[in-house]
């Protein structure tokens, strides 16, 4: 099974808040805000939800294949992704742009604020599955630009190629029609808690009314796991504890990629579902996105010592 991924590729710039952000709010004065915050720390790391997804699938073995739009700056963000088990030929550079850029400040309760710069993801349009991966047999459609994110269902309804839809940071952007035309037809929908809420506020439907449109939904809980109904099954996935918690920024686009590569080789979505909580926590256990590394044997090792796959992942080994 060839794993395509769209979605944004960017740098993200990730700055630690010592103070609780919602306590610089004051009530009654909320129609007029001019908040600066002094923060303890900046760093840049590699970003994009396409990007994130892709490298956690690299090292389970997955051999995805990330495509989208990218900036001048992104050969050496290429290099690290091929180094990673990526395939970037589906990566179309503008030399006379920038990657997109995301600016997240994190408070010590791991609440954020964040701002995103498109940059040369608002070309990610012009890049078709027809042209640069024909041969996908399973799409996630994570958040892009938004003429993307609604073009690349049509696209794989009309080739006939299965695809996760994932709005997430743009669900607060589209409308209810918007969000039905990516949900259509889906095998799956992707959201956190909070998004489930806005999706069926902005379409009008139940949840079971979403989930006649698509194969099944993934809601992801923070610390209280995930739901995962899938053709008409709900499947409880508990959380791992992680270590110790450093910064949330990409964790849920691990779980993405644990759970596809699940997908990928056929296991139970139980199991499927675990690999993703495993693989977010990972993420949570280190500053950035794609700074979490373990090797095939260590990811298998730690899963059961929190779930029992039953042999099912000797796969990977």
């Amino acid at each position: 099974m060839k794993i395509v991924v769209t979605g944004s590729i960017a740098y993200d710039y990730l700055m630690s808040f010592p103070g609780k952000i919602s306590e610089q709010f004051i009530e009654g004065s909320l129609e007029k805000v001019s908040l600066s915050f002094l923060v303890d720390s900046m760093k840049k790391q590699r970003g994009g939800t396409a990007p994130n997804i892709a490298y956690t699938l690299g090292m389970l073995g997955g051999a995805p294949t990330v495509m989208g739009a990218a900036g001048e700056d992104f050969h050496g963000y290429a290099e690290w992704l091929q180094k990673h088990g990526v395939d970037t030929s589906a990566v179309v550079i503008h030399e006379d742009e920038y990657c997109a850029s995301f600016f997240c400040t994190t408070d010590k309760m791991q609440n954020q604020l964040a701002s995103f710069y498109p940059g040369a993801m608002i070309h990610s349009a012009e890049v078709t599955l027809a042209q640069y991966a024909p041969d996908a047999n399973l799409v996630i459609v994570s958040p892009s630009d938004p003429t993307a994110m609604v073009a690349i269902p049509n696209e794989c309804r009309t080739l006939g190629i299965d695809f996760i839809f994932d709005p997430s940071q743009q669900t607060i952007r589209f409308d209810g029609e918007q969000l039905m035309a990516g949900i259509r037809g889906s095998r799956l929908l992707a959201s956190n808690e909070y998004e489930r809420s806005l999706i069926l506020d902005k379409t009008g439907l139940s949840e079971d009314e979403i989930l006649a449109e698509t194969g099944g939904w993934l809601i992801t809980l923070g610390e209280d796991g995930s739901r995962l109904i899938v053709d008409g099954t709900e499947y409880h996935i508990p959380s791992v504890v992680p270590k110790q918690i450093v910064e949330p920024t990409g964790a849920g686009d691990a779980y993405r990629a644990g759970l596809m590569r699940g997908m990928q080789l056929g296991l139970p979505w139980e199991v499927a579902g675990r690999m993703g909580a495993l693989a977010a926590t990972y993420v949570l256990e280190n500053f950035g996105p794609q700074n979490h590394c373990f090797s095939a044997e260590s990811f298998v090792n730690r899963y059961r010592q929190n779930f029992d796959d039953e042999g099912a992942l000797d796969v990977l080994l």
